[in-house]
């Protein structure tokens, strides 16, 4: 059976690459759950994220009450200590916003992208090696962006000076689980991932064909998801023939 090295030895190596970023205002905040979760995070690596894959799945970056809080991407809690069986103690980011406390498994709040994704999965995958065996899900970027008011900032909103030495990280940290992966899906988790995959892939793996698509993105933020997104993206799913 095939290790998670490579994605570890990867994930280690671009916290060790993002950590020493400096973003100006309005950024006040900055946290790195792969960092301060690191233990988690590994966890999820190491029990799920051996061999190959036929289907890679890419977020965006880490919501304030999920990967924030446990390390593991879109991470709802209950489905992460339920369904995945992982916890474990988490460290606090420094410095930490008042208003985005980081208490790991005790949050109490709900992330509702990550209720919603891993739900659909739980949903037709009872058990959770069932579905990781053919699947894996990943974020482009695991930073969380901040303003003075806790409020979240996408990385779209950023200056491109800012982002780049970012996105080249970035893109090298996904090339190198698509490598250790070998997919035949690369599925983006919204419009932003697709495009950062398609991206990926034309810098790092210009002679290889990857079947490319997206599904809708499961942010309360969206109205379209808001009005039943389990069964929008089961359908697109099937109608792409990720899944029979």
């Amino acid at each position: 059976m095939p290790d998670a090295k490579a994605i570890i030895d990867a994930a280690s190596r671009l916290t060790k690459e993002l950590k020493p970023l400096r973003f100006a205002d309005p950024v006040s905040h900055v946290y790195l759950p792969t960092e301060y979760a690191w233990e988690t995070h590994r966890q999820y690596l190491e029990k799920y994220g051996s061999g190959k894959k036929r289907v890679i799945m890419l977020g965006m970056n880490p919501g304030p009450w999920g990967m924030a809080q446990t390390g593991v991407p879109f991470g709802e809690i209950p489905a992460v200590r339920d369904w995945m069986g992982i916890s474990g103690p988490v460290q606090k980011p420094d410095p930490e916003h008042p208003k985005r406390e980081v208490v790991g498994f005790d949050c109490e709040r709900s992330e509702v992208s990550g209720r919603r994704l891993w739900g659909l999965f739980s949903e037709k995958f009872p058990e959770a090696k069932a579905f990781f065996k053919d699947h894996f899900v990943v974020n482009y970027c695991p930073l969380v962006w901040m303003g003075e008011t806790g409020k979240n900032i996408t990385p779209d909103k950023l200056p491109k000076a800012e982002m780049e030495p970012v996105e080249i990280a970035c893109r090298k940290h996904l090339a190198a689980v698509i490598g250790a992966m070998e997919p035949e899906w690369l599925i983006g988790v919204g419009a932003y991932a697709e495009k950062k995959l398609i991206e990926t892939v034309k810098e790092y793996f210009p002679d290889k064909t990857f079947k490319t698509g997206k599904i809708l993105h499961p942010s309360p933020a969206s109205p379209i998801a808001n009005r039943g997104w389990e069964p929008q993206a089961e359908k697109q799913l099937l109608e792409m023939e990720v899944w029979q």
